[in-house]
């Protein structure tokens, strides 16, 4: 068992003594080293159970702590209550044997037990290329998977195609006005892509005359998916399931979704639109289930979302998330309301939403706004060619899902230490360096027989203790579904790596062997984290 783990299990039991058993365990790494390895606030939350000031409450839990003797040297009693532990040497250098021994596995935890979630996210419509707001999405959805996937979760990854409504037929006449020489009509799609499938449909071996709509429908479709297809496997993005919205309808799913809601008794007809009552499940205001004769006398959009909802619990995913734009914030209401009423037992928050706002590119200190083949927006691929996947999938990453983003192309083309991702990956082409110096395969660098206590210096110790916090970040990232933890972890790593770089000689010293065991580490844990981000690892830059 790790130190963190021991002193969380100490301080669980001596909270149990003290009539507390079912105590909230928190250790974190203070930012100051002064302050000691690990600290917790346990007494400062417990002072009111224990009926004690919470620094007399910290002391009782220290006479009643119970630690096995290497794991801790040094305690004490900070500020209001807080508890600081210094950890004994042993403890600290033990997580280069549990990097070692872990390998590409290092990090990983299996606290999801392999219950299935569904994760779906980009889910454009097939009406065109992917922007760069697709883009971030593919990238958060992507690594929220991978995530899960590392902390013990059987992950689906989940496209979910718009593949019919009323955009599918503003595409079809784009495309036939394109067909007949005309421009597309003033509400359709405009960019030159659309030429691009009329050629396409129009080098086709096909009979003479006026080409139908529904098989012009089909073959656009069908062109723009695997366009979009081939532009998320260049960002390294791939998907366990495709689901088409068409066969909600082609299986009868929105029909009887809206039989099952009005069966329940939440329904109501005015102006001649069937309504379902939100409002009875915390929503602002009612929706319209089916429009009115006069508009059209189909269902909105609300119905499919739910049908399909009611298909993936249905499948056995009783967790999913749903990675969307954050112009959808409606839907999280209307989907979850929208379950409610059909009594089912699916729980309020179902399904999870992660919301993800947009991207500005800069290049040259200039808003980019347009492409040349979409016409009106920046595309995915438009960024993979210009700066490359890595810079790409880092820079959607590195920053909260929930914030604007803005994309400095100029930055992200440097290869200096003010661009992230060139730093993160020239840390662990540095590491991979000191091994090819010595003549060493990293495989064959092994802690046995190595005295690792030898790593005394301020800038080893922090480096050990990022290197421990690893596990932690990756549990941490997965709960709250936000993958830039990782970047913002790997950025600290590199830097307290790039520091020790610089400051000590690996080899010919005495502590070359301590040394190059911590140097494999170091590589390890970036590697492992850079891969979890689908970011290559270079050996040499």
């Amino acid at each position: 068992m790790k130190a963190p783990d021991q002193i969380r299990a100490a301080l669980s039991e001596a909270a149990r003594r003290l009539g507390a058993p079912n105590a909230e365990i928190v250790l974190e790494r203070p930012k100051d080293p002064g302050h000691g390895d690990l600290a917790t606030n346990l007494a400062l939350t417990l002072a009111k159970t224990l009926k004690a000031k919470p620094r007399d409450a910290a002391q009782r839990l220290l006479e009643s702590l119970d630690l096995p003797a290497g794991v801790v040297r040094k305690t004490e009693i900070a500020g209001p209550g807080f508890i600081n532990f210094f950890l004994a040497e042993q403890a600290l250098t033990a997580v280069i044997p549990a990097v070692l021994a872990g390998a590409a596995a290092y990090g990983r935890s299996t606290g999801g037990a392999q219950a299935p979630v569904n994760v779906e996210f980009v889910s454009a419509n097939p009406t065109g290329p992917l922007h760069v707001g697709h883009g971030r999405q593919a990238a958060l959805g992507d690594v929220i998977a991978e995530l899960l996937n590392w902390t013990g979760w059987k992950v689906s990854r989940e496209f979910y195609y718009n593949d019919a409504g009323g955009q599918i037929e503003r595409l079809t006449a784009s495309v036939l006005a394109r067909l007949k020489g005309q421009a597309p009509p003033e509400d359709g799609y405009h960019g030159d892509y659309i030429r691009e499938v009329a050629e396409a449909y129009g080098s086709r071996a096909r009979p003479s005359g006026l080409p139908a709509p529904d098989e012009v429908r089909r073959f656009a479709v069908e062109y723009l998916r695997k366009e979009q297809d081939g532009d998320l496997q260049a960002f390294g993005v791939t998907f366990d399931t495709y689901f088409l919205e068409s066969s909600l309808y082609g299986r009868g799913q929105v029909d009887e979704t809206l039989k099952q809601l009005q069966a329940a008794g939440h329904t109501y007809r005015q102006d001649g639109a069937l309504w379902l009552k939100t409002t009875d499940f915390g929503d602002d205001k009612d929706r319209v289930l089916v429009r009115s004769a006069e508009k059209g006398g189909e269902p909105t959009y609300f119905v499919p979302d739910v049908a399909y909802h009611v298909d993936k619990w249905k499948r056995g995913y009783h967790r999913a998330i749903n990675i969307q734009g954050a112009d959808h914030h409606s839907t999280v209401t209307r989907v979850r309301v929208g379950l409610q009423a059909l009594d089912m037992g699916i729980p309020k928050v179902y399904p999870e939403y992660v919301l993800h706002q947009m991207v500005t590119v800069m290049k040259g200190g200039e808003e980019l706004k347009v492409s040349k083949r979409a016409g009106s927006y920046v595309t995915l691929r438009d960024l993979l060619d210009e700066v490359g996947r890595d810079a790409v999938r880092y820079f959607f990453l590195m920053r909260k899902s929930d914030s604007h983003f803005v994309f400095d192309v100029d930055l992200a083309k440097r290869q200096t230490e003010e661009n992230p991702v060139y730093y993160v990956q020239m840390a662990h082409a540095r590491i991979s360096g000191i091994f090819r110096v010595a003549g060493r395969e990293p495989e064959r660098v092994t802690p046995d027989g190595v005295d690792l206590t030898v790593l005394t210096q301020p800038d080893e110790v922090e480096l050990l203790k990022d290197l421990a916090e690893f596990p932690v970040v990756v549990q941490g990232a997965a709960e709250a579904l936000e993958p830039h933890r990782i970047p913002a972890y790997l950025e600290g790593l590199a830097r307290a790596s790039h520091a020790w770089y610089h400051k000590y000689r690996v080899l010919g010293e005495p502590e070359e062997a301590a040394r190059l065991a911590l140097a494999r580490a170091v590589r390890q844990v970036l590697a492992n984290g850079l891969r979890l981000l689908g970011i290559t690892a270079p050996d040499r830059m």
